[in-house]
């Protein structure tokens, strides 16, 4: 009687254990080593069983990162009203964002272009880690007049949500005046952040937000995670 090749036994276990949940869409699997020690083989046969699960589509590898659970990307809608919370919720996802730092300076030339300001104005940066499932999906970075908003640093710092800081500055709604989308390749500080390898595919979105008077509001720019997020164009109306 033919015996089951040990890296298909291997792959089997593995596809068992993600289809009963004990890892997740997004989880990283243990590496070679560990499962090399687990099952009593070489690496190689360990990676003999994970090109098996590539294959299937059941997981897939980043080179300096390892093996990950494979995850249905989220749809994001870019349109004229971009809201992570409820992009997020809508694609049945949890969303949350992780306060990076928040900061008051002098607006840079790229900043004063956009947002209309003065060669000695200030701008509020807000930066922080945008997660779904809490799972990392992007960088980002906004950057707000100073002068109208004196109380947005605590508001951000507060709820961390850019519509909940703008609403009590007075911006009742806002809108996307333009979206920039470019295709880049992670630095070591991202992939640090959003748990990918250096040099991995993201998309760099930058955009302008005004209020209902056309007034700019946010000059923003988010790094996606490649394989975590299909941006949409959405249809606002």
């Amino acid at each position: 009687m033919a015996r089951t090749p040990i890296w298909r036994s291997i792959a089997a276990t593995l596809s068992a254990e993600i289809a009963d949940g004990e890892y997740r869409p997004g989880d990283k699997l243990p590496t070679e080593a560990e499962m090399a020690a687990r099952f009593g083989v070489n690496r190689h046969t360990v990676r003999h069983a994970l090109s098996a699960l590539v294959e299937a589509g059941t997981i897939h590898t980043r080179r300096g990162a390892g093996a990950f659970v494979t995850q249905t990307p989220t749809d994001y809608p870019i349109g004229k009203r971009v809201r992570f919370h409820q992009n997020l919720r809508a694609a049945g996802r949890t969303p949350a964002k992780e306060v990076l730092s928040v900061a008051t300076r002098l607006a840079n030339a790229t900043e004063r272009e956009a947002l209309g300001l003065g060669d000695q104005d200030y701008v509020h940066a807000y930066e922080g880690l945008s997660l779904a499932d809490e799972q990392p999906i992007a960088l980002f970075r906004s950057v707000f007049p100073a002068a109208p908003f004196p109380q947005l640093p605590d508001a951000l710092a507060a709820s961390g949500s850019v519509t909940a800081a703008l609403r009590a500055a007075g911006v009742t709604d806002y809108t996307r005046a333009w979206t920039r989308l470019t295709a880049k390749s992670a630095t070591a500080t991202q992939a640090l952040h959003l748990r990918i390898a250096e040099g991995a595919p993201i998309l760099r979105s930058v955009g302008l937000n005004i209020d209902t008077g056309g007034r700019p509001v946010e000059l923003g720019r988010t790094w996606f995670a490649g394989d975590r997020v299909t941006l949409t164009l959405a249809d606002d109306g």
